[in-house]
């Protein structure tokens, strides 16, 4: 394809991944009503909210397509008012991302067989919009005229253990300097590792954002994740049809869960990384969101919380409106409380809330999670 052929609006879509719980963000996130539909950041919207305005710059309302679990269509539908029914994709049990993209560029391919696909998770933060919006722009010519996989690479600030890295080649493209073949994928590295990829200036954190044509894509799951591909092409037919239901929970109940990242991009030769700054963060883990916060002079995150504090530094405090916390002498904590349920643990243990909350359903029930 020319290098100087532009797609037209009407081919680009977006699919919104939302079938995530964000263990990581427990207490405040729950099985219920997980992260995407919180006002985590106060800004009035929730993290779905944010997103779909974000990706609304460069994609018409009508293109977007949300891909969430079952029990979650109505708060979709609430907080996404724009969108048709049509338009929410419905998972039965989770899959991980694989299935997740593979059911929505199947149905979207029924549609548009020249679609160029922008795939996101529901709940990142972006702080520059504009910047984002350019950068996607650009993914968005190069996946047009070239057949690749596109992800979105970010300039690491730190050695951040919850993110996976990129590792770029050393030349990049001639038209696009930003942009460069992928070398390896690293999944979380140690402390020492993440310090080592920090300071080659050659590995980016994985945004986890994709854009990529439904050909290129359809191509790639045929041949790293043939039963999958084969699944999901059986079902192609009934797409549209009063069966399509029916089909998505027969696929789902005999695919493999497996990340995209693991079935494919690990694996494929045509995979690019345009490296960027706007801003962003995946919003995993409470230190990500006390990293992106204002913090008072004593560097503690209190937000709107209802909190007294005394010989308190370096800690996030997240508390419900009716609830007063007195708290003396932390440093360096997360403390939250949210449901019935407090939590208390050092920010540099953040990563074992997953386990905190495993242990609580194993002890206490599902009540609390």
């Amino acid at each position: 394809m020319n290098s100087n052929n532009l797609p037209n609006r009407t081919d680009v879509y977006c699919v919104i991944m939302a079938g995530g719980i964000g263990s990581r963000f427990w207490p405040l996130s729950r099985a219920n009503k997980p992260k995407q539909f919180l006002d985590i950041l106060g800004t009035g919207k929730s993290l779905i909210q944010q997103t779909f305005q974000r990706v609304t710059k460069f994609c018409d309302p009508q293109n977007v397509y949300v891909v969430t679990g079952n029990v979650y269509k109505d708060q979709v539908k609430e907080h996404l008012p724009e969108i048709t029914e049509n338009q929410i994709l419905l998972e039965p049990m989770r899959r991980n991302t694989a299935p997740c993209i593979a059911l929505a560029y199947q149905v979207i391919r029924k549609q548009n067989p020249n679609a160029i696909l922008v795939v996101a998770p529901s709940d990142h933060l972006v702080l520059e919009q504009d910047k984002f919006a350019n950068i996607i722009n650009q993914a968005i010519v190069f996946a047009t005229n070239n057949n690749a996989l596109l992800t979105i690479g970010i300039k690491p600030s730190r050695p951040e253990t919850g993110y996976g890295y990129i590792q770029i080649s050393g030349v990049s493209d001639k038209r696009n300097r930003s942009l460069y073949k992928v070398k390896t994928f690293t999944e979380k590295p140690d402390q020492e590792l993440a310090k080592v990829f920090l300071e080659t200036g050659e590995f980016y954190w994985n945004s986890g954002i994709f854009v990529w044509s439904i050909k290129a894509i359809d191509m790639a799951f045929e041949k790293y994740l043939p039963e999958t591909h084969g699944l999901f092409e059986g079902m192609f037919h009934k797409l549209g049809t009063k069966q399509q239901d029916e089909s998505i929970n027969a696929v789902y109940a005999e695919c493999k869960s497996i990340s995209i990242d693991y079935g494919v991009l690990e694996k494929a030769d045509n995979v690019y990384v345009i490296c960027s700054e706007f801003g962003w963060s995946d919003l995993g883990t409470w230190g990500s969101l006390y990293q992106n916060s204002t913090k008072d002079e004593d560097g503690n995150v209190l937000g709107n919380s209802n909190a007294m504090v005394y010989d308190v530094k370096n800690t996030i405090v997240n508390l419900p409106d009716n609830k007063l916390a007195v708290i003396e002498g932390l440093d360096g904590f997360i403390v939250v409380e949210s449901e019935g349920v407090l939590l208390i643990c050092r920010k540099e243990s953040e990563q074992e809330i997953k386990r905190f909350q495993n242990d609580v359903l194993v002890e206490k029930g599902d009540k609390y999670i």
